[in-house]
């Protein structure tokens, strides 16, 4: 990558997001920053220039609604901007059985979750085929590795996430396109409060170590950097990902459960 190539970060005004397209500035790549809030967006785009982004481009755009994603590659066309590094970082969860969580809210976190993350690839990795060089970054979660009960879709959707990024990186071997998945534990963000995890034992109790989204970020950008395939950052969330293979499902679920409920 060169020093003016553009990155695409979607969910740039906070947490993981936040923390990456810091990261891509003070490497002096142009950035286009996604997410909901305009406001917010222009207090980010400016310490982003700060930081040494040769350039900022704000697209304030809800993911969760259907036609966003076609609306941000209609921009960047009328813009003649090409992207080389697409990050896919926007994402949210909800907690409680799944007999009683809201449609509403969910049909909008796999609109987010999934249906975005493919649709922005499906758009924009034409171009980095044809430059014959291109970086996507998907984040997904250690949610990916096991089911989830009490945050049942939430998991579903990183699950997704992990298997079409691995397999997308796959048929993109050999073109100059990588494709990595960052696949961070519990980290520290405003996702607790918008999932309603904030009371469960997880979070209360510190069940599990959060880790800074700031690290988890440097963790990201250094395999998106080197075209790794999955990176999962810290020891602990390494160990509890691979603990599948060893130990039976029914165990994992009734663990995962358990640290979900409030108390």
């Amino acid at each position: 990558m060169t020093e003016k190539s553009t990155a695409l970060v979607t969910g740039a005004s906070y947490g993981i997001g936040y923390e990456l397209a810091k990261l891509f500035a003070a490497d002096h790549h142009a950035l286009v920053l996604v997410a909901r809030s305009e406001e917010k967006l222009r207090q980010v785009a400016a310490e982003m220039e700060r930081l040494g982004a040769v350039e900022v481009i704000i697209l304030a755009k809800d993911l969760a609604r259907p036609d966003a994603a076609a609306e941000i590659a209609a921009a960047l066309a009328e813009k003649q901007i090409s992207i080389d590094v697409l990050v896919n970082n926007a994402g949210f969860g909800e907690h409680g059985l799944f007999v009683e969580t809201d449609w509403a809210k969910e049909a909008a976190m796999v609109q987010v979750n999934i249906v975005a993350l493919l649709q922005l690839s499906k758009l924009l990795l034409p171009g980095m085929l044809a430059r014959q060089r291109g970086r996507i970054l998907n984040v997904a979660s250690t949610a990916a590795f096991q089911p989830g009960p009490l945050m049942a879709v939430y998991y579903a959707t990183k699950a997704f996430v992990l298997s079409f990024s691995e397999a997308l990186a796959s048929e993109c071997a050999g073109t100059g396109v990588t494709v990595t998945t960052l696949c961070p534990g519990p980290t520290a963000s405003e996702f607790q409060e918008r999932a309603n995890i904030d009371q469960t034992r997880l979070v209360k109790l510190k069940v599990l170590k959060m880790m800074d989204a700031a690290a988890v970020a440097r963790s990201g950008y250094k395999a998106l950097m080197a075209g790794r395939r999955v990176v999962i950052p810290g020891v602990m969330n390494k160990t509890g990902a691979m603990s599948n293979r060893l130990v039976p499902r029914r165990w994992i679920t009734g663990i995962i459960k358990s640290i979900h409920q409030k108390g």
